[in-house]
């Protein structure tokens, strides 16, 4: 069962790791990412910052779709993290059980704009997440959970 599907660029940190998966009781986290699989040192890093007791799985987004739509993630309370808005797009076209989408943290860099204060985003972006809101999915913004919601489509 999905729990939680959050954009955040740096992944899994502190902040990720205990504040979310308790709050959430997440059992799984799958990093969608197609650049992570291939790469040790991040997956090392990301191995590091896993809590204990909590499974981490590492995958490319579109294996990430395929585990998530044969059912084999069901046995798990998941957590699904995404590094770009890009990313989670994706993962939703392709998962129809995603029906809600946390915003965590992006970069600021040229072009973006800030729409909360960790979440900066491109025009091409907002359409994504228009996109996303207008066939029913909650898009929100929040960096921890003990945070107030804040829904995307009031500030994009």
């Amino acid at each position: 069962m999905i729990k939680l599907v959050r954009v955040d660029h740096r992944l899994l940190h502190g902040q990720v790791a205990f504040t979310w998966t308790s709050a959430i009781n997440a059992d799984c986290i799958l990093i969608a990412n197609d650049a992570v699989p291939k790469d040790d040192l991040r997956k090392t890093s990301l191995k590091l910052a896993k809590p204990t007791g909590v499974k981490l799985v590492m995958k490319s987004v579109e294996d990430s779709i395929d585990a998530i739509n044969s059912g084999v993630t069901d046995k798990y309370k998941l957590m699904i993290i995404t590094e770009s808005i890009k990313d989670v797009k994706k993962l939703a076209d392709g998962c129809p059980s995603i029906k809600s989408i946390n915003l965590g943290g992006t970069k600021a860099k040229e072009n973006t704009k800030s729409i909360s204060k960790a979440m900066n985003v491109t025009e091409e972006e907002i359409q994504m997440l228009h996109e996303l809101i207008d066939r029913g999915v909650e898009v929100e913004i929040r960096m921890t959970s003990n945070e107030k919601k804040i829904l995307a489509k009031t500030v994009i």
